[in-house]
């Protein structure tokens, strides 16, 4: 039996590197890498250290000429961005990967390591790795210039209520801190009657109307000003005013609707009670327990005024209640509340303890009432109304007294309240006389938002860290309270990032 042999396997020889002599494979330049290296630097030209612009007010990058990106550390966009500053050095190489070493967010350095490629002598191609540093240089962007400059602006969209309460601007104020809508704002002014607010640009302003039609019950107007004109180029700068109305109606507000309207939402009673305003006003009818909803376009069309402030409202006792069951609707009739109790009662009102008059009327508010109990109404039987359809309306159906909500011990619920709420920072350009008065206010809003639940959905609440919770819907006296699931920590930035990375981040 024979054996075969394999052939001889063809092998590459070696050569001698034409610098150092050491034995290498054969290469078109004959040397070998440490001596190509020392000769040939294919990264010269590259810079090794480039400066980056970086806004610390909106936290963005330039990219010359003048763009400014919103960028995150070791993004996508960031490593465009710093590629772009080296694009115009790198032209005669060939970049095979790059990426980001890490760095600490406060040492204002972003280090970005780089592969490349080049065609060195008689066709070699040499690859290098190498480390290119990027420094944070702050410089503001035109934007935020204009911000801090407070009198530049493009666009203002001027809201106003005639009406003496605020509690739909504190409602307001909250669903704007909610969408972040305040962030595009140049400044907030707060003035009589209403609150403005200053942009930049007109598209911004318009979202800020198109908010406000879906948010509140209000009509709207537009209208600009010519400031410069461009002949040569033809451009034209406006200075755009939009002027946002909302109706003048408020919670806890008593209105007096016409007969055509009290027909069409169901034949209720014209004298009715506003227990929400959102979206639209949620009004009750407290002889029947009838609820209707009036937008906007329905009040500008049919208007109604309020016919008391909460400044007129008194406080009554309860002296006799008697719940009323199974009540019948006429023919026509719109919907019932199920969340209120119809009753009689019969109260006396605390400043007249000393005589034995007493008023009776019929209140949604039997669901919360009992003798002894003290509630807010307003007084129709010595109240003195200019109304065109109060007016006109049978004296019989006016009732004596409107009992509007029940009152509490005020200064107990806020010492037991454990919430706070965010606010706007406003530039205040009136002075009021009554300092008392916005506080008692922003007080009531508060109580408003811890009796209606369907009210606090809208609204971010927040846990007061300085106060101590306690786990419960109702106090002592039985005032309705936040429990702590519905309420939000009040997570700050420097909290997350500690106070070195603040400073990378912030101011």
């Amino acid at each position: 039996m024979e054996y075969m042999q394999a052939p001889p396997s063809s092998s590459q020889g070696n050569i001698l590197c034409c610098m150092c002599g050491i034995a290498i494979p054969p290469n078109p330049a004959n040397m070998c890498v440490s001596c190509l290296r020392s000769k040939v630097d294919i990264s010269e030209g590259i810079p090794k250290q480039v400066t980056v612009h970086f806004c610390r007010q909106c936290e963005r990058y330039l990219q010359p000429p003048g763009t400014w990106l919103q960028c995150a550390l070791e993004s996508r966009e960031l490593l465009a961005l710093c590629l772009k500053k080296l694009k115009s050095s790198m032209a005669k190489v060939r970049l095979i990967d790059a990426g980001f070493l890490y760095t600490e967010p406060h040492s204002k350095r972003i280090k970005m390591k780089l592969t490349i490629q080049k065609e060195v002598m008689n066709g070699a191609i040499l690859q290098q790795v190498f480390v290119v540093e990027f420094v944070i240089q702050p410089q503001m962007c035109e934007d935020c210039h204009r911000v801090e400059a407070k009198d530049f602006w493009k666009a203002v969209v001027q809201v106003r209520q005639k009406t003496v309460h605020k509690k739909t601007f504190y409602y307001l104020e909250q669903l704007i801190l909610k969408h972040k809508l305040h962030q595009s704002t140049v400044r907030i002014k707060e003035i009589h009657e209403g609150i403005d607010f200053y942009y930049a640009s007109k598209q911004h302003a318009q979202k800020m109307v198109d908010f406000l039609q879906c948010t509140v019950p209000s009509r709207s107007k537009a209208s600009q000003r010519l400031i410069s004109h461009d002949v040569h180029t033809n451009t034209y700068n406006y200075k755009s005013t939009f002027s946002v109305e909302i109706v003048p109606v408020c919670k806890d507000n008593v209105v007096c609707l016409s007969p055509r309207l009290a027909q069409s939402l169901g034949n209720m009673g014209q004298v009715c009670v506003c227990i929400r305003v959102t979206s639209s006003i949620h009004l009750i009818d407290p002889n029947t327990l009838q609820i209707a909803e009036v937008d906007g376009n329905t009040f500008w069309r049919q208007p109604f005024s309020s016919l008391c402030s909460p400044r007129q409202l008194e406080e009554f006792i309860v002296m006799d209640i008697d719940v009323i069951r199974d009540q019948r609707l006429g023919a026509g009739a719109g919907l019932k509340s199920n969340k209120h109790t119809l009753a009689e009662v019969w109260v006396q009102k605390t400043s007249e303890m000393d005589s034995s008059h007493q008023y009776h009327c019929r209140t949604f508010l039997g669901h919360l009432l009992n003798i002894g109990d003290l509630v807010l109404g307003f007084d129709f039987a010595n109240a003195n109304i200019n109304d065109e359809f109060l007016n006109k309306m049978n004296p019989h159906h006016v009732p004596d007294v409107v009992l509007i909500k029940k009152s509490y011990d005020r200064m107990k619920r806020v010492k037991s309240r454990v919430w706070k709420l965010r606010e706007l920072d406003f530039c205040c350009l009136f002075d009021d006389d009554d300092d008392i008065f916005p506080y008692r206010q922003y007080n009531e809003f508060l109580e408003d938002l811890e009796e209606d639940e369907m009210l606090r959905k809208n609204v971010n609440i927040f846990r007061d860290a300085s106060k101590v919770p306690v786990e419960s819907e109702t106090d002592d006296d039985g005032a309705p309270r936040i429990s702590l699931a519905e309420m939000m920590e009040d997570l700050s930035l420097s909290d997350a990032t500690g106070g070195a990375g603040a400073d990378m981040m912030t101011d």
